[in-house]
């Protein structure tokens, strides 16, 4: 990182870069989560819920693009193994072992809410103190919140009945 861009970052670049891989080992797992379960979806609505599972994996493995370049700015690397991915997360990673589309949506649910939660905490170290990583993390978060409340509304359409 250069110096002026050394001098902006007004927190702990250690803690901050734990923080951030941590954030990307999450990411990383939330990319497969969704990416495998839009692959073994079955059940009512499996099209739109694979389509939709299909393009928040996108958006998650976006997510870990980001976290990366932010890390090497500040001088760290990412999480180089599947182990220390494992290790290091914050919200775990739930096999889709029951396709089932409700469980579905209510397992990557739970994950975007634990990565409301870890977003929130980092949006809170960096705030004021980092304007590039808080600008990276807001970005985030608003995703984050966008993809709880995308599966949210299609676990309410299935529990309406069908006319």
């Amino acid at each position: 990182m250069g110096t002026k861009g050394k001098e902006i970052v007004g927190v702990n670049v250690d803690e901050l870069l734990k923080l951030l891989n941590k954030a990307y080992a999450d990411e990383w797992l939330a990319y497969y989560q969704y990416w495998v379960g839009a692959k073994v979806a079955a059940g009512r609505m499996r099209g739109i819920i694979a389509g939709e599972l299909k393009e928040h994996a996108e958006e998650e493995l976006r997510h870990a693009d980001m976290l990366v370049e932010r890390m090497l700015q500040l001088g760290g690397k990412p999480l180089l193994t599947p182990e220390a991915i494992l290790k290091e997360t914050n919200c775990g990673y739930d096999a889709p072992e029951d396709p089932c589309t409700k469980k579905l949506l209510a397992q990557n649910i739970k994950g975007e809410q634990c990565a409301i939660a870890t977003y929130k905490k980092l949006y809170d170290f960096v705030k004021g103190k980092d304007p590039i990583t808080e600008k990276i993390i807001l970005e985030i978060l608003e995703d984050e919140v966008e993809h709880e409340e995308d599966l949210e509304a299609i676990l309410d359409d299935m529990k309406t009945p069908v006319a």
